[in-house]
């Protein structure tokens, strides 16, 4: 355990964050973290480990475990508004919904009569609509997934229908769209895209989509741009301020783009979500391990 590191880059940022805080270390040892998301009415943390296929869950005061050995080398995790688990699975190159008895709903796995390429990331709104990208990152090789040639013409951002289950493609227009957050009134999809990863000309950005009341969605804009790394996952606080991970640690940047500031973390951080009993704590997956530092702000519902 150690004091967290900050970089204020605006003087806004102090109202985020808690100076003397300890950046805990709640897991080690872990080949690639990703996915966290936080149960309130069981008060425990999930996340998955892409390449060893597992999923983990941490409880407060009692710790980390192994939730399942034969994840699907899933990825993404969110809740709905029944609090079940919706997970996106490389190796079964679907989206599923986790029912109360353990079984699993399957609520998109093909898109125009072609399997989908890896869904990466999951979000479920407040309508019960459920959004999710889909880059090719679990099937590009056996790492976190399964090797496969791509069936669908693009990496595109899809919705759910709640009340048809009809899959929709929302985003032709990205290379490889990643973590993805809405606003506080739902009116704007954030959208991550981290082709820079793999393509030396891609992008390393976070953009920024209207969303109209029939879900209809409009031309992107870039908000967020990460220098060092690209950005995967993020999340938005309860002033709709967004925190992106990064290969420097946790940026954090204001609605309209302004950066406030950096927590520093040890390693390259693929995704993080805030919980705890006052939804003010952030849980970090960062490569091989995960963190959690207590915060002065709560995160959006």
């Amino acid at each position: 355990m150690s004091v967290a590191r900050f970089t204020i880059f605006d003087p806004r940022f102090r109202d985020l964050i808690l100076p003397g805080a300890a950046l805990e270390v709640l897991q080690t040892g872990l080949l690639w973290a990703e996915g966290p998301v936080w149960f309130p009415a069981g008060d425990y943390l999930l996340w998955s480990d892409i390449p060893n296929s597992r999923l983990w869950q941490w409880i407060p005061e009692l710790g980390a475990r192994v939730f399942s050995h034969a994840s699907n080398n899933c990825n993404g995790n969110s809740r709905d508004r029944q609090g079940r688990r919706v997970t996106c699975e490389h190796l079964t190159r679907s989206v599923v919904r986790i029912e109360p008895d353990g079984s699993r709903t399957v609520l998109a796995d093909a898109f125009d009569g072609r399997r989908l390429n890896s869904p990466n990331d999951v979000i479920v709104a407040s309508d019960s609509a459920v959004w999710f990208t889909d880059p090719t990152y679990g099937i590009l090789s056996d790492y976190e997934g399964k090797r496969s040639t791509p069936e669908q013409p693009g990496c595109f951002v899809y919705r759910v229908d709640p009340t048809t289950g009809v899959v929709e493609a929302k985003i032709r227009s990205m290379k490889k769209p990643n973590g993805l957050a809405l606003s506080l009134d739902e009116r704007t999809l954030y959208v991550a895209d981290s082709s820079l990863s793999h393509d030396a000309a891609g992008d390393h950005h976070v953009y920024a989509f209207p969303i109209a009341p029939d879900a209809s969605v409009g031309s992107g804009k870039v908000v967020v741009t990460i220098e060092e790394g690209v950005p995967d996952g993020f999340r938005l606080d309860q002033f709709g301020n967004l925190w992106v991970s990064s290969a420097r640690g946790v940026e954090v940047f204001a609605p309209d783009g302004t950066p406030l500031g950096l927590l520093h973390i040890p390693e390259t951080v693929s995704n993080l979500t805030f919980g705890g009993a006052k939804n003010n704590r952030l849980f970090i997956t960062a490569t091989t391990s995960v963190y959690a530092v207590y915060t002065a702000v709560r995160g959006a519902v």
